[in-house]
Formats: C-alpha cells, structure tokens, sequence
C-alpha cells in the first residue's frame, strides 16, 4: 500500500485512490467502453502492462471497477456503480483541458495514429 495524505477528508481520501499516474486515463477508456486488458493496454500504449495490472488491482480494490469472466472465457472488467459515477468528474476534466490548455501545448502531445484508434475503438 503508498502513503496517503492521513487525513479524513473526502477530497483526499478520493485523490488517494484516484490521483496515482495512469489512473484517470484507465478510467476514462473504461468510460468509453474497453473492458479487456488489451484493449485498455492498446489505448495507453505508452503504459506498461505491468503498471496496467497494478492500476486494475487498485481500482478493483477500492471498488470502481469489478473482473468477469467474459463472454469468451477471458477476463474482463467493469465499472461498478461508484466506478460509473466517475464519469462526469473524468468527462469535466477533459472539457477543462479543452477550454484551458494552450493549443501549442496540444498539438505537441499529438499522436495520430493513437488518435486514429481512438476514434475507431471508443
């Protein structure tokens, strides 16, 4: 387990399980409808399988996301309720950085061919 801010306050008991690198772009792909490790992997490919695996951990430890056994036999997650009500907070963040971060700081993050799979796969 990593240290936490040790207070009991609702905003950073959140940040504790919410805050950690990755996190909230895992949550997002689980917003727009990945539910296998692959797919979630294809669309951070810049984060590694093994920190993937520990980020899933986390947040089926805290409750936001839940493994099945998928359809074809495959492990496969989802979000559970409190996972789901993540959606306007992560959805917030995102038209935040739409409307606020530099356009020239953008498009210097751009990868198109991560972009092209994202408008392909959700």
């Amino acid at each position: 387990m990593r240290a936490g801010y040790s207070q009991f306050c609702p905003v950073s008991m959140a940040t504790e399980i919410l805050c950690s690198r990755w996190t909230p772009l895992v949550i997002r792909k689980f917003l727009c409808c990945s539910t296998r490790f692959n797919d979630i992997r294809r669309g951070l490919p810049r984060m590694s399988p093994t920190l993937l695996s520990k980020r899933l951990s986390e947040l089926e430890a805290a409750g936001v996301i839940v493994s099945i056994k998928g359809t074809s036999g495959s492990k496969e997650y989802q979000l559970t309720k409190a996972g789901d009500e993540l959606r306007p907070i992560v959805m917030g963040i995102g038209a935040w950085g739409q409307r606020w971060v530099e356009s020239e700081l953008s498009l210097n993050n751009l990868d198109p061919e991560l972009l092209i799979w994202d408008c392909t796969v959700g």
